[in-house]
C-alpha cells in the first residue's frame, strides 16, 4: 500500500495505523501542518488542553489506565519545553508515552530561530529514546519505532521532533514500514539457572518478603503474583507504584514500605533474611539509609531493565526478565522444590506489628476536619473499583495509606519525580481512557493550583472526573518538614487560602463544574455521596482540613528504616533478634 501525501498526512495516517484514538495537545506554528490533516481524521480524537504540561500528564493517565501508549503533541520552543516535566515524570515511573513536537524548518535548526529549542537535546537524559525527523519519508517508520520502543521492554517516554518542512513536503506513504532498531532486543524470558537459584534461596529462607514494585503491574502480572504468594505463604509489601497490584485485604499483605510506609512493611524488610524484589528500584524512599537497609537479607532481584539490578543494592540472584514470565517460572520451580518453607512464626511476628502499630490518626479537639478521615470515608463510599489519582505530598501519602486498593492500576500517582500538578490532568486522561470507570483526583491545594485550568478541558470535552481538594491552606509536606526539622519556621509555605484566595468553589463554577465545600466531619459522607450522584459534569470538593495534620509513620530522609516513627517522637519496639 503506497500513497502520495504530505509528511503531516503521513504522520496522522501512521498514528491511525498504530491504534491511536486520543491525542492531547495544543497547536502552534511549527506543528500547525500536522493539525490540518488531524482535522479530517475520523479515528484520532484530539483533546485541546489548556497547558502542555496538562497534555503530558493526561497522556500518562490515559496510558496507566488503559495499558496503551499515551500521546501528547505540542509545537516547538516553549510548547515543547512545557512537555519536559511530564516526560521526566513518565521516565521515572516507566510510563509509555509518545510526545510529538513540531520543530522549526530544518534549514533554521541551530540558528536560534523564532520558537526554536533543541528539545531532543533537552530530553535526551529523560527519554527512553528520541528522534529528530527532517525527511518526510522517515515519518511513518519513526512513528512505528517510537511506539514499539515506548511499549516494549521497560516502558517509557519517546520523543518525536519533526521539522516543519518535513511535515509540509510531499512523500510516499507505505505501511507497514520496516523498523530499523539494531541492538534493541529487550530480554523478557528469565534465565532458568537464576530461577532455580531463587527457588533454592526461597526454600532455605525463614523470613522471606516479596517486595513488589510498579514493574509487576506494568507486566500485567498481578494474577501470577497472587498465585505465587498463595503458593508460598510469603508476606508481601507493595510500593507506592504497586498499590493495588496485590489486594490490601489479603492476609499476607503487610502494607506499603518506605518513608511513609506501615510499621509492618518496613519491619518486614528490615528483619527479612530474603528479599524477593520484583520490578522494583530499591530507591531511597524505600530503603532509607542504604547502608542499614535490610541488614540480614539476601536479595533476589528480578527486573526487565538490567540497569536496575544491583544499581543500589547488590543482588545475590539477579534475574533479567519480564515479571510475568519470572513469576510463572518461579511458581513452577517452587512447586518442584522438595523443601517447603514454614513461615508461621515469621507471619505471627509481622501480624504482631500490624496489630500493634496500625495506620491511624488523631481527630482535632476543635472539631475541624482530619484529612485522613476524608480519604478513609472516600474509600468506604466510592469503593475499590474506582481509579484514584494523586499529585505529590501529604495528600498523596494519605491516599496511599487510607484507601483500600484491591485492583491493579487503581492508584495512579507521580512516584519517582514527585510532580505537583499531576493529579487533575492524569485523572482526565484516565477517565478518557476508561469512561465507564469512576475517577477521583485526590489533590492538595498547592498541586491543584498548578494545573486546575484543565477543568475547562474536562467540562468542554465531557469528562466528568471528581476532584477532592485536601485544602490545608499550605504546601503541606514542606510545612511538615519545617515543623519537624526547621523549628516551625514556616518560610513561604502558607498559601493564604484561609482568605479563600482563590475560592475553589467559585473557581470550579467558573470552569463549568459543580463546586462543593466541606468543613465538618459530620458533612463528609453526604458531600461525597452528592458528588457521586453527579455524572454529567466535573465535580470539585473543597475539603477544608486542619493545617497541622501530619503524615505518619515516617522515616526521616537519610536515616535508617530502623528509626521509623509511628507518631511524633514515638517509635515501635522491635522484637529481639533470635
Amino acid at each position: 500500500m503506497t500513497e502520495q501525501m504530505t509528511g503531516a498526512q503521513a504522520l496522522v495516517r501512521a498514528l491511525e495505523h498504530v491504534g491511536v484514538d486520543t491525542v492531547f495537545g495544543i497547536p502552534g506554528g511549527a506543528i500547525l501542518p500536522a493539525y490540518d490533516p488531524l482535522y479530517d481524521s475520523t479515528k484520532v480524537r484530539h483533546v485541546l488542553v489548556r497547558h502542555e504540561q496538562g497534555a503530558g500528564h493526561a497522556a500518562q493517565g490515559y496510558a496507566q489506565a488503559t495499558g496503551k501508549v499515551g500521546v501528547c503533541m505540542a509545537t516547538s520552543g516553549p510548547g515543547a519545553t512545557n512537555l519536559v516535566t511530564p516526560i521526566a515524570d513518565a521516565y521515572m515511573d516507566s510510563v509509555p508515552i509518545v510526545a510529538i513536537t513540531g520543530q522549526v524548518d530544518s534549514k533554521f535548526i541551530g540558528t536560534d530561530a523564532f520558537q526554536e529549542a533543541d528539545i531532543s537535546g533537552i530530553t535526551m537524559p529523560i527519554t527512553k529514546h528520541n528522534f529528530l525527523v527532517t525527511d518526510p519519508a522517515d515519518i511513518p517508520r519513526t512513528i512505528a519505532e517510537a511506539f514499539h520502543i515506548a511499549s516494549t521492554g521497560r516502558p517509557g517516554p519517546v520523543l518525536v521532533d519533526i521539522s516543519k518542512d518535513a511535515l509540509q513536503l510531499p512523500t510516499t506513504f507505505s505501511w507497514p514500514p520496516v523498523m530499523q532498531l539494531p541492538g534493541y532486543r529487550p530480554v523478557t524470558r528469565p534465565h532458568s539457572k537464576q530461577i532455580r537459584e531463587a527457588a533454592k534461596l526461597i526454600a532455605e529462607s525463614r523470613r522471606p518478603v516479596l517486595y513488589v514494585g510498579g514493574g509487576v503491574h506494568k507486566a500485567r502480572a498481578s494474577a501470577q503474583l497472587l498465585e505465587f504468594a498463595d503458593l508460598t505463604g510469603i508476606p508481601v509489601v507493595t510500593t507506592l507504584m504497586a498499590r493495588g497490584t496485590f489486594p490490601d485485604s489479603h492476609p499476607q499483605h503487610m502494607g506499603m514500605p518506605g518513608m511513609h510506609g506501615s510499621v509492618s512493611a518496613v519491619g518486614a524488610l528490615q528483619r527479612a533474611d530474603l528479599i524477593i524484589g520484583l520490578g522494583v528500584r530499591f530507591d531511597d524512599r524505600v530503603t532509607g539509609d542504604l547502608s542499614s537497609f535490610a541488614p540480614y537479607a539476601k536479595v533476589v532481584h528480578a527486573d526487565i531493565d538490567p540497569a536496575e539490578i544491583s544499581k543500589n543494592r547488590h543482588a545475590d540472584v539477579p534475574i533479567v526478565g519480564d515479571c510475568r514470565e519470572v513469576l510463572t517460572e518461579l511458581i513452577a520451580a517452587v512447586r518442584s522444590e522438595e523443601r517447603k518453607g514454614d513461615y508461621t512464626a515469621w507471619m505471627a511476628e509481622l501480624n504482631g506489628y500490624k496489630k500493634t502499630y496500625p495506620l491511624g490518626y488523631t481527630d482535632f479537639e476543635d472539631g475541624s476536619l482530619a484529612p485522613q478521615y476524608v480519604i478513609e470515608r472516600l474509600s468506604a463510599i466510592v469503593g475499590p473499583d474506582a481509579i484514584y489519582t494523586a499529585g505529590v505530598g501529604q495528600h498523596q501519602m494519605w491516599a496511599a495509606q487510607f484507601i483500600g486498593y484491591e485492583n491493579p492500576g487503581s492508584f495512579i500517582n507521580s512516584g519517582g519525580a514527585g510532580t505537583m500538578g499531576f493529579s487533575l490532568p492524569a485523572a482526565m486522561g484516565a477517565k478518557m481512557g476508561r469512561p465507564d470507570t469512576t475517577v477521583w483526583a485526590i489533590d492538595g491545594d498547592g498541586c491543584f493550583q498548578m494545573t486546575n485550568q484543565e477543568l475547562a478541558t474536562c467540562t468542554l470535552e465531557g469528562v466528568p472526573i471528581k476532584v477532592a481538594v485536601i485544602n490545608n491552606g499550605n504546601l503541606g509536606m514542606v510545612r511538615q518538614w519545617q515543623t519537624l526539622f526547621y523549628d516551625g519556621r514556616y518560610s513561604n509555605t502558607n498559601l493564604q487560602t484561609v482568605r479563600r484566595i482563590p475560592d475553589f468553589v467559585k473557581l470550579a463554577e467558573a470552569y463549568g463544574c459543580v463546586g462543593l465545600r466541606c468543613e465538618r466531619p459530620e458533612d463528609v459522607d453526604a458531600t461525597i455521596k452528592k458528588a457521586m450522584e453527579i455524572n454529567d459534569v466535573p465535580v470539585v470538593i473543597d475539603f477544608v482540613v486542619h493545617q497541622d495534620a501530619m503524615v505518619w509513620p515516617m522515616v526521616a530522609a537519610g536515616t535508617s528504616n530502623d528509626d521509623i516513627k509511628f507518631a511524633r517522637d514515638m517509635a515501635p519496639v522491635w522484637d529481639s533478634e533470635e
